[in-house]
């Protein structure tokens, strides 16, 4: 559970970030000293009370109109925390049945169609996947094609292991470093940081990932996409296998 350390260290991590990329956008040297004597001085008022009373100080410092921007940033980050406090747990599905196999359901082809919504819930791309995949032991090579409603399309290449206490690692060239997670019952959830190029620049994007089984063909996959804890959009997928 989240205390209001927790949040603070939080929050903090954001100014620095925040400040960083002000600096790369070439606003003035001067923002750094500005900003930090009022928003550090709400935070360390708000440390020994509950969480709404820390986002509340934080509100109602003096701002100027850049640390006005700021704060905006900060409480969504600040709703982000608090709404985490009350998230399902891969736990949660362990006596869910059909158990997933993920040796079992990504082996072969499966096909998968999906979209990406943006944080207003507004569908910003469709897609399908036509995925292959192929199994030595515990593991596996996941070969994802994308093609996108705007006819542009994409390749990604997972490296898998199922590991015998249901923890799932895996690589991907696009993926930064290694991503983790765990299977029980008829679910799967992962996370990972995704490099994604936009207009002509690469972000780096917190992925969490969940997978539910339906039935042996059908699986639903929902991924929350964030960056410095604030959400930035949705991607649903439905993978099918084909008929025996």
């Amino acid at each position: 559970m989240w205390t209001p350390t927790h949040l603070i260290n939080r929050l903090n991590a954001c100014v620095n970030h925040s400040l960083k990329l002000s600096l790369q956008l070439s606003l003035k040297p001067s923002l750094k000293h500005s900003l930090n004597p009022s928003v550090n001085a709400a935070l360390h008022r708000g440390s020994q009370q509950p969480l709404t009373g820390c986002v509340n100080r934080l509100r109602n410092a003096p701002l100027s109109l850049w640390q006005r921007a700021l704060r905006l940033f900060l409480a969504a980050s600040a709703l982000s925390v608090l709404t985490a406090c009350s998230t399902a747990t891969i736990d949660d599905y362990a006596a869910e049945q059909p158990t997933l196999d993920l040796r079992t359901y990504f082996n072969g082809p499966v096909q998968a169609y999906g979209m990406f919504q943006d944080r207003s819930g507004q569908v910003i791309k469709r897609f399908e996947v036509a995925m292959t995949g192929t199994w030595q032991g515990n593991s596996g090579v996941l070969d994802e094609l994308f093609s996108y409603s705007d006819g542009t399309t994409e390749r990604r290449v997972w490296r898998l292991t199922q590991h015998p206490d249901g923890r799932v690692t895996g690589f991907a060239d696009d993926v930064v470093g290694e991503a983790t997670g765990a299977v029980r019952g008829n679910a799967m959830q992962w996370q990972y940081t995704l490099r994604l190029p936009v207009d002509g620049s690469v972000y780096e994007v917190s992925m969490d990932d969940w997978m539910y089984l339906l039935n042996d063909r059908i699986m639903i996959n929902r991924t929350a996409m964030s960056k410095w804890g604030v959400h930035l959009g949705d991607v649903t997928l439905t993978f099918i296998k084909p008929a025996p």
